[in-house]
């Protein structure tokens, strides 16, 4: 053993989520090692080269908003990009891309190991040393041990990693990479609770084996969409993905082989993703359905490796051969690399705090899928506040955390270590509760000023915030003071704008309210000042979503008071009388930072609740 050097900040791991830790880390002023299996592995995309999405798409967003990476290099690597959901309502609108999966790669390593303050290592990490209940370092598997003030676990589904494919497995991470045997025992050494998780992907399939005149074209949108509120990119070359359906025989086929699938023999012990279940799951969930959505998804721009979506799957490889070659397209598929399930060790989220932070060891952090969850933009979200939290903590400054109001990255944190998880947690637009204001298109204007605070968004950025915010304000102002008259020559703009005409006097905001009117519009007829697309949005949803809007503030204000009811950190539940039993279990062990969060725990009631509400006061009067 030596002393290979002290560090302020390690992240273990350089997955989507130890990038942006590392990141965040280093550009608060911290000095950052970000140590890593392979460093030809810097967040590599094991499954779906994709980012984006509904919800996961807010995500990310919001990362970009705050300071973070994940939505730069998307646009940069960009290969094709669709808005979903654009028929509804836009809380719902949703960007998803396709990335080129080695060139996402390769820009996130030229990031990390050009940033200032960040050193990148390639190290098998064996065991964190903690001290007095508080981190001192790391010991790697070379006998190696570096000093720290704080560690980022951000393993990925390396603990423990086990490969499963058909009546094959093996020790091993995503992709056959090494695993990490040893940091499981450490963890667990230390007191950490451990689950075992599983995920699986689909098989990658030769370009040059298809026929896609037997599919439908899936093109990206004309329109050039970006997913960071920085990015440049105002055109890009898109290529298209493609879509075909399983048949009556692709099931046969599984349903003739389940003896042989792991995930019904046995072989498979963890719990698998709810919301994203293999094929032969999918068969067996739900028998009664004919077919199957499958896309065809490209690699990249330089491979000729297709993605299977939606055919994930870890039966053996001769059974994968023949139920892919029953799908119109696929006739003579040939298989580049095998889909497989994975089995790994990841934390119970409950015992970390809204910073990512674990309750009883001083220093530690954990995030992404070694916190339960699955999904590149779950993980960078957690990697972000982790890395975030673990820098002010070095610096000795209050730590950072959203609410459940202020982000989609506040919805996934709290339902992580407020609520848990017994699978692989995906975020969904309807975990939130008031996802009217947690919009994508309005994610600078929510978190760009506390990104600013907490030392991540430069001045470029809070700049161009400062811009948008500013034209935005000015375009609404101009909007409610304009008042138009029921007059002959505005009776006749409207009619040749669409509309009804005026009954009484009104401004322009009130008529922009109208669903067939449209700022453009009222530019024309009214002679208004020419908005960026981005101000434009924000103008319109602000106007004719005002009362919606209004009534979710009010929302939000009644439940912050919970928020604000803090409950002391040394509470003794047990010696609180009328508390259910499953009540005093379930907050001791989550120890809620508020009564609004005690709120959301699953066993404690609403009587339960106001039993706590009446402690808070008598313990308030007995300290006066």
């Amino acid at each position: 053993m030596f002393n290979a050097g002290t560090y302020d900040v390690v992240v273990i791991g350089a997955g989507h989520a130890g990038c942006e830790a590392a990141l965040a880390s280093a550009r608060m002023g911290c000095r950052t090692l970000m140590a890593t299996l392979n460093l030809d592995n810097i967040a590599m995309m094991p499954c779906n080269p994709a980012v984006g999405g509904p919800a996961k798409g807010h995500l990310v967003r919001e990362i970009d908003a705050i300071g973070g990476e994940m939505g730069i290099n998307t646009d940069k690597t960009c290969i094709q990009a669709r808005m979903l959901n654009t028929g509804k309502g836009p809380a719902v609108h949703a960007l998803r891309a396709q990335a080129d999966k080695s060139l996402y790669h390769l820009f996130m390593k030229e990031t990390a190991e050009g940033q200032a303050n960040l050193v990148v290592k390639q190290l098998l990490i064996d065991r964190i040393l903690v001290k007095g209940g508080a981190v001192e370092g790391i010991e790697t598997e070379t006998g190696e041990i570096i000093r720290c003030q704080c560690v980022v676990i951000a393993s990925g589904t390396y603990l423990r990693g086990k490969i499963i494919l058909g009546d094959v497995s093996y020790p091993g991470g995503p992709g056959g990479q090494r695993h990490a045997e040893k940091l499981s025992h450490s963890l667990q050494e230390m007191g950490i609770t451990l689950m075992r998780f599983k995920t699986g992907t689909p098989a990658r399939v030769d370009r040059r084996t298809l026929d896609f005149s037997k599919m439908t074209v899936q093109p990206g949108d004309e329109a050039v969409h970006n997913f960071s509120f920085m990015s440049e990119v105002a055109t890009r070359d898109q290529v298209p993905c493609w879509l075909t359906y399983t048949n009556e025989r692709t099931h046969q086929i599984i349903r003739d082989n389940l003896h042989r699938a792991p995930l019904y023999t046995g072989m498979i012990e963890g719990t698998g993703p709810r919301y994203c279940p293999s094929i032969e799951d999918k068969v067996v969930r739900f028998a009664e359905k004919e077919s199957h959505q499958l896309f065809i998804e490209p690699e990249g721009l330089h491979t000729s490796e297709m993605y299977v979506q939606g055919m994930s799957t870890s039966l053996p490889v001769e059974v994968q051969y023949a139920f892919l070659r029953t799908i119109p397209g696929l006739e003579r598929v040939e298989i580049m690399r095998p889909g497989y399930a994975i089995e790994y060790d990841c934390v119970d989220p409950t015992q970390l705090k809204a910073t990512l932070e674990f309750k009883h060891i001083a220093g530690l952090f954990s995030a992404g899928q070694a916190n339960g969850t699955s999904g590149y933009e779950e993980a960078a979200a957690q990697g972000l506040i982790a890395g975030i939290n673990a820098a002010l903590q070095v610096k000795k400054k209050p730590p950072f955390t959203l609410g459940r109001a202020e982000a989609y990255i506040g919805v996934l944190i709290d339902d992580l270590v407020t609520k848990g998880t017994n699978e692989p947690y995906r975020i969904m637009t309807s975990r939130a509760e008031y996802r009217l204001i947690l919009r994508q298109d309005n994610a600078d204007l929510r978190l760009t000023e506390l990104g600013r605070r907490v030392g991540l968004a430069g001045d470029e950025r809070y700049n161009r915030f400062l811009l948008k915010r500013d034209a935005i304000d000015r375009a609404l102002s101009l909007l409610a003071r304009t008042m138009i008259t029921p007059v002959p020559d505005i009776q006749e703009k409207l009619r040749n704008m669409g509309t009804s005409e005026l009954r009484s006097g009104s401004n322009l905001s009130e008529l922009l309210r109208r669903t067939e009117v449209s700022y453009e519009l009222l530019r024309l007829y009214f002679d208004l000042p020419g908005l960026s697309p981005a101000v434009r949005e924000q103008v319109e949803i602000a106007i004719k979503y005002e009362g919606y809007i209004k009534k979710q503030a009010e929302q939000v204000e009644r439940a912050a008071k919970l928020e604000a009811r803090l409950l002391p950190p040394d509470i003794d539940y047990a010696q609180i009388g009328g508390l259910s039993l499953e009540a005093r279990q379930k907050l001791a062990k989550i120890q809620p930072a508020s009564v609004g969060q005690a709120a959301r725990i699953s066993g404690v009631s609403p009587a339960d609740i106001s039993i706590l509400l009446v402690y808070l006061e008598q313990l308030k009067r007995r300290e006066e």
